[in-house]
């Protein structure tokens, strides 16, 4: 903990553009000397729990970051379609508990795709320099599809990181639920975009979300925050840049680079209310 209080990272979903975005953000602002990577918690769900898993695993942020502007020849890009997000839709507007709602998500997404019909452990194998946990508090969420029960993976879990990470960024209908112990997991991000009130106990708070809308209020970052109670926070989201980017299809591999930058030059308008965040 720094003299400044506990502070976290919250990294949200975004698919690969959301990767890219993220470690350009955070590039940027180390060149700025705000190293936002040096968070005594992580929090990573879907394309954050990537970003998480590299950060904090000693790898130089300019290289994760240099990594984002090369071919991207061991992504495999894949597409939310408008039919395949209205499969999503029923579940949440049934009356039932925000558990009950995920377990009717996590029926569609086991129906949509047999769990390990796609090797997704290998495309994120690929994506992680390290393949074991950091010794640092790194938190990956998922979901269980059977329960609907919300879960965060951490070094203590005794879990695979990389199935932990694959199961964080398993989208429904357009990647397969990942197996872990005999359980079959989703996307974190089905239960919230960015998972901020994983991150407690905690005085300082950014958080980087390239989807920062929500499901409902409870979910929603903000009223997450609420719950954190830190006594500094900052929320970045894409700027309209950054989002022509991005282009419509989050998961297309063709954008990564462009997000990338857009994340680098986006971070410059950002260094100061970032640095006032994390060190007062």
């Amino acid at each position: 903990m720094g003299e400044h209080g506990r502070t976290a990272l919250v990294l949200g979903g975004g698919g690969i553009t959301g990767i890219a975005w993220e470690l350009g953000i955070l590039a940027g602002a180390a060149r700025a000397g705000v190293d936002l990577t040096d968070a005594d918690v992580m929090v990573g769900t879907s394309a954050g729990s990537v970003v998480g898993a590299q950060v904090t695993n000693d790898v130089p942020l300019e290289d994760l970051y240099a990594a984002q502007l090369e071919p991207p020849d061991a992504e495999l890009g894949g597409r939310l379609s408008r039919i395949a997000a209205l499969k999503l839709a029923p579940p949440y507007l049934l009356p039932g508990s925000g558990r009950d709602k995920l377990a009717r998500v996590g029926k569609v997404a086991m129906a949509s795709h047999a769990p390990g019909s796609v090797d997704r452990e290998g495309v994120i194998r690929s994506r992680l320099p390290v393949h074991g946990w950091p010794e640092r508090d790194l938190r990956v969420t998922a979901v269980d599809t059977q329960s609907g029960e919300f879960t965060v993976f951490t070094s203590g879990s005794g879990v695979d990181l990389v199935a932990a990470v694959a199961a964080s960024c398993a989208v429904p209908t357009v990647w397969p639920p990942v197996e872990i112990d005999g359980r079959f997991y989703m996307d974190g991000g089905m239960r919230s975009t960015a998972n901020v009130d994983v991150a407690r106990d905690v005085d300082r708070v950014v958080v980087l979300a390239p989807l920062p809308r929500s499901l409902s209020k409870k979910t929603s970052i903000r009223a997450q925050l609420e719950k954190v109670g830190a006594r500094e926070w900052s929320v970045i989201t894409p700027d309209a840049e950054a989002l022509a980017a991005f282009g419509k299809n989050l998961l297309d591999p063709a954008k990564r680079k462009g997000a990338a930058e857009a994340g680098l030059r986006q971070s410059e308008g950002l260094v100061d209310e970032l640095r006032h965040v994390w060190t007062g």
